[in-house]
């Protein structure tokens, strides 16, 4: 008898198994329902979540728009599903009991308002039913909101130096840094948007560093093996490596401005600075204890005049080790970052990864409203969600570990949540490479653009290997683009071997309605064939194989010939994977007249002025949802005349005329045209100038003795 496959992601083909499963299903919904408490009823309006990292500082930037915090239903006596004998981790709930005094020690960022259930209402129709009706889509609430809560940003605009100053001294509690009054003068004369807001990430950075000596700031700096050192305002650099002297010439332009300091730079990829949660947590309620305003007539409006690096009174004080560490799998480095109560410090670490992933939706749930990402910045954020250890290449084996608990201050061009690094734009942003930016060719017209997604890239995410590739997410995204893998997992043919079919309870696809009533099969795979064109350029294999293939995945994966970015801005729809670290083509993707779609583990420079569905769309980091958003940008309209997995077309179905569903094209043309006017304002190689003045006159007080009496006071005497 041939050995049937079963997956947790298919539902049973023969009507006696649905009854086995429908009939306790139904037990445990009624007694969920009716024994959970009141307060699960309502969506919750702020982004709580115990596991919110001391190194994320916050995650209510970027905006919870009704995003659900219920606890796992499954959660018993508190206790963890621990990883089972085959490596794949259960569903950990989510536990809210930790400390968050950190989070009242930094300055409030926007809320975004909830989305109640009333405002997308939907009934949940059966087979053949649209569960959502014309305007009560989740997405259309989640974008509602984020334009109401743009209006409320934009609204604190300041367009004086006085009412700059003042919007600082609200939001920082501290004097502004001297040189504040030359800093606006600068960011005027080149047409900044004036939101301090824009400028959190900077102060989410520093904070900590208010708790360590100046003394130790500063040797921590020079002493680092990669610096920029400035000195009587001309900034150099000892080392020729290439992104630190795309950084230089960057300071260069602003060298005149900046006072004496040191900076140490992160090379790598990877970022590399966890401090544990329980120092970080310290560090922070020091530094708040000493936020204060001293009387404007005692202020220091100056800077010290700084020794060569080296020679400073600094120069005999013994720093604390770095004991820099190669652990792998990066996760343990990881887990010391979150909170103790997180999801990610309690569940157990994986180390098998040679099998089809576990997908745990109710990790995401914290970030998630009906199925889509609400809360970007909580998305980001790993902590409470431990399953993304076994689906992104940096938590399995980076290209290079090299990591320390010690906090010193070192500046990179992205992060982590649970990082400390200082952030910079990063050196592909500033140095507008063509392969990164398109070369200022921006896609033609939104009309005439193909209707539909293009993505091309190398197979990164770290060491890709036999035994650990279907944990990596690039592969996963290639692989569920694939029309004719969703064709087998549809018909049962085979089982997905690194990705998962979408919920029909949660999504509703038309596309996953029958081709005929009681059939199993389903028309995913050729609704997915007629729209995605996504493939990979290279399989970067673990060994250099011949006729660049992979014997690992090669089997799995047909290498494309690449399309140049500035074509690819051709394309309606561009989605953005991580690779080894954060992708360099976001600011291209924002720039160009398509629609980026985000999904990311790292925070960036630029992230507290980009507001997620109204300059771009977020994608969760499981990738559950995309087929969703897909649905909704393009609509179905049924597969007679489309394109199926073999690329002939497919033949008309009974359920078509049932399952037809707008798309939004204006709405999606709407973000990708208000994403890019904004890129052009506040993403401009100015703005990154304007932006590390800022970040430099900041780092250049915490790094100073007298920095509790300075203060640029010129507007209060």
């Amino acid at each position: 008898m041939p050995h049937k496959m079963r997956s947790p992601a298919f539902p049973p083909r023969r009507p006696s198994a649905i009854l086995r499963y429908l009939v306790p299903a139904f037990l445990l919904v009624t007694l969920f329902y009716y024994l959970r408490p009141a307060q699960y009823d309502s969506l919750s309006a702020t982004s709580s979540s115990s596991s919110v990292s001391q190194q994320s500082h916050s995650n209510s930037g970027n905006t919870l728009l009704g995003a659900q915090t219920r606890p796992d239903p499954n959660q018993a006596n508190g206790q963890l599903r621990q990883q089972s004998p085959s490596g794949k981790t259960g569903e950990v709930p989510i536990d809210y009991t930790a400390k968050q005094q950190h989070e009242a020690n930094q300055p409030a960022l926007a809320q975004q308002e909830p989305i109640s259930d009333a405002d997308d209402a939907s009934s949940s129709g059966g087979s053949g039913s649209n569960k959502y009706t014309a305007g009560n889509h989740p997405i259309d609430g989640l974008i509602a909101t984020a334009e109401k809560q743009w209006q409320d940003t934009i609204a604190d605009e300041s367009h004086s130096l006085a009412e700059a100053a003042a919007a600082y001294r609200r939001k920082r509690g501290r004097h502004p840094p001297p040189g504040f009054d030359q800093w606006y003068k600068f960011a005027e004369s080149h047409n900044a948007v004036m939101v301090e807001a824009f400028w959190d990430q900077i102060y989410h950075d520093l904070e900590p560093f208010w708790a360590l000596p100046a003394q130790e700031i500063r040797k921590g700096a020079w002493e680092y093996e990669m610096t920029i050192n400035v000195r009587s305002g001309v900034a150099s650099a000892g080392s020729d490596w290439f992104w630190t002297q795309i950084w230089l010439s960057l300071i260069q332009t602003i060298q005149h401005l900046l006072p004496d300091m040191d900076i140490a730079l992160n090379a790598m990829d990877e970022p590399r600075l966890v401090v544990p949660w329980e120092n970080m947590n310290e560090y922070m309620n020091k530094a708040s204890a000493s936020r204060s305003m001293v009387p404007a007539k005692d202020a220091v409006n100056t800077y010290e005049k700084l020794a060569p690096p080296g020679q400073g009174p600094e120069k005999d004080l013994q720093l604390p080790a770095k004991d820099w560490e190669g652990t792998k799998p990066y996760w343990k480095v990881v887990q010391r970052g979150c909170s103790p109560d997180s999801a990610a410090r309690k569940a157990e670490t994986m180390t098998d990864f040679d099998h089809t992933p576990a997908f745990t939706s109710a990790f995401s749930e914290a970030h998630m409203h009906k199925g889509f990402v609400a809360n970007y910045t909580l998305s980001t954020n790993v902590c409470h969600q431990p399953d993304l250890q076994g689906l992104n290449g940096m938590f399995i084996e980076p290209l290079t570990v090299s990591a320390t608990k010690t906090l010193f201050p070192m500046f990179g061009g992205s992060k982590l949540s649970v990082n400390n690094e200082i952030l910079l734009p990063a050196p592909m942003y500033w140095n507008e490479e063509e392969r990164f930016t398109g070369g200022g060719d921006t896609g033609v017209a939104w009309p005439l653009k193909y209707d539909g997604v293009v993505w091309r890239g190398v197979a990164t995410g770290g060491k890709n290997r036999a035994d650990n590739w279907r944990a990596f997410q690039r592969h996963r995204f290639v692989a569920m683009n694939n029309a004719t893998k969703i064709a087998r997992a549809e018909d049962w043919t085979e089982i997905p071997a690194n990705f998962e079919l979408p919920s029909s309870a949660t999504y509703d696809l038309a596309a996953q309605k029958p081709v005929s009533p009681g059939a199993p099969k389903t028309k995913l795979a050729n609704w997915v064939g007629s729209w995605s064109d996504v493939a990979f350029v290279d399989l970067m294999c673990e060994q250099e194989e011949e006729g660049g293939q992979c014997s690992y995945t090669s089997p799995h994966f047909a290498v494309q010939e690449g399309i140049k970015l500035a074509d690819q801005f051709n394309w309606k729809y561009l989605p953005d994977i991580d690779g080894n670290s954060f992708s360099g083509r976001y600011l291209g993707f924002l720039r160009s007249t398509s629609l980026p779609i985000k999904a990311t583990v790292y925070r960036e420079w630029h992230d507290s002025r980009l507001l997620a569905w109204k300059h771009f769309v977020p994608m969760d980091n499981r990738f559950s949802d995309w087929f969703g958003i897909m649905e909704y940008f393009l609509g179905y309209e049924g597969m007679s005349g489309g394109h199926s997995a073999g690329g002939t077309s497919s033949q008309p179905d009974q359920q078509d005329g049932k399952d037809k569903r707008p798309g939004h094209d204006a709405a999606a043309e709407k973000i990708a045209s208000e994403g890019k006017a904004w890129a052009e304002k506040v993403l401009r190689r100015e703005d990154m100038q304007i932006y590390v003045l800022r970040l430099l006159l900041e780092y250049a007080r915490v790094s100073d003795e007298r920095r509790e009496k300075m203060g640029w006071v010129g507007d209060l005497i």
